[in-house]
């Protein structure tokens, strides 16, 4: 069976990843155990969605503002779309890292939570391994350079010419941090259910 391979031949790293996770009186000087270490990381994403889920109030003024001007007064903004457009793809953004400390991101997990603890743990493994961080490293490293070079030629908005577009584009590599440090979290914790062979 594959689970009992993992439980008869870990690795030292497995069993590092374990005596870690292993809670022990706590003696000073000691280093902080691995435990403290993910909660302080799932603590980044707890903040980030607090804070930028405010987000929503500016974008809910700016759209109500522009309604009531369009349709009551006949005087619309050129820079009303692109001031809704530059919050709201902040905001769905800068919380992605808090959602998936959640698991709330969509997915369908059907066949997913039938899986034993260890297989479950064994499947995140792979999946992080094979997609998510490769897909993650990808965009925030090419997010680095997009948003480098929209600072360096300081550009502006389209139609309004507004200089917010760097700030903007700086959200790219900002969210994937977010994310990776969130994915690694899940990841130690998927390797200790691997392991262990129990919720972590």
């Amino acid at each position: 069976m594959p689970g009992g391979l993992f439980v008869r031949i870990p690795s030292a790293f497995h069993y590092r990843l374990l005596e870690l996770m292993t809670p022990v009186p706590s003696k000073k000087g000691r280093p902080m155990q691995l435990k403290k270490i993910l909660k302080g990381m799932d603590q980044v994403s707890e903040w980030s969605g607090r804070i930028f889920v405010w987000l929503v109030i500016p974008l809910t003024v700016v759209v109500a503002y522009e309604v009531v001007s369009r349709r009551f007064f006949n005087s619309p903004h050129i820079w009303a779309t692109e001031v809704t457009d530059y919050i709201y793809g902040p905001h769905f953004m800068l919380v992605a890292a808090y959602t998936m400390l959640y698991q709330a991101h969509v997915r369908i997990d059907i066949i997913y939570q039938r899986f034993s603890p260890r297989t479950r743990g064994i499947l995140d493994v792979i999946t992080y391994t094979l997609f998510f961080f490769p897909f993650c490293i990808i965009v925030f490293y090419q997010g680095l350079i997009y948003a480098g070079t929209s600072w360096s030629i300081g550009e502006t908005s389209e139609s309004a010419a507004l200089r917010i577009v760097p700030l903007v584009k700086t959200v790219i590599p900002v969210t994937f941090a977010l994310l990776l440090n969130q994915g690694l979290a899940t990841y130690i914790r998927a390797i200790a259910q691997m392991v262990k062979g129990e919720e972590v």
